[in-house]
């Protein structure tokens, strides 16, 4: 794996280390408390965060429920030696992976997941990695497992669509307009995905974040 495969945390113009600065400057807490509310983590459960860059989400899953078993994969080693860095401190037993979002089953397995959750990382991706990480998620989970997603999603109002322009300059207008558009419901759908649907929209200085719950059929 290398930098070209992926879009780095912060996109083309900002260094890793500056993520989670620039990160808490889009409501961070509010949106990812929803997230974890709808991941509503059980003991014994297997969660799988799928591009967990510096593990903020897996750590809050964590706090939420400690006896939740939680994996982060992520492709970007720098962004896990921080992840590993910030649980160690927490004394977090979150199991660190380095892997790519398209190919998870051969990371943690193929079904062992009753969760998946991903944050800020779809609208990175091309409209064919999008489709290939959602199937990879698929994969992996158990029958009737959970997917819970939060991410820039359809940009509903002027001055949404015009906040989004940072995110879109630093990730490509390319790969992030179809979130914008509101692609991804339909990407989830088709992905095998049932009971596709929007929970909460987050207004933040960078654009709406959306947080969407689905189940594997």
């Amino acid at each position: 794996m290398t930098e070209r495969t992926f879009t780095p945390a912060l996109g083309r113009f900002a260094p890793t280390r500056f993520y989670d600065a620039v990160v808490a400057l889009t409501r961070e807490r509010l949106w990812r408390s929803l997230l974890a509310m709808h991941v509503a983590p059980r003991p014994g459960d297997v969660i799988v965060d799928v591009g967990c860059g510096t593990g903020s989400t897996a750590l809050l899953i964590s706090r939420v429920e400690p006896g939740a078993r939680i994996v982060g994969v992520d492709p970007d080693e720098r962004v896990l030696a921080v992840a590993r860095r910030k649980a160690d401190a927490a004394g977090a037993a979150v199991d660190w992976r380095a892997g790519m979002g398209d190919a998870l089953a051969e990371t943690v397995g193929d079904g062992p997941a009753d969760t998946v959750v991903s944050s800020l990382v779809l609208h990175q991706c091309p409209l064919t990695m999008k489709r290939a990480v959602l199937a990879s998620m698929h994969e992996v989970l158990r029958p009737g497992g959970k997917l819970v997603i939060a991410d820039y999603g359809l940009q509903r109002t002027r001055s949404m669509r015009l906040a989004f322009r940072a995110v879109q300059l630093a990730d490509g207008r390319e790969d992030t307009r179809p979130n914008a558009d509101g692609v991804l419901p339909r990407l989830m759908s088709e992905a095998g995905f049932r009971d596709v649907r929007e929970t909460e929209v987050v207004p933040t200085v960078s654009g709406s974040i959306s947080v969407y719950v689905a189940y594997r059929g």
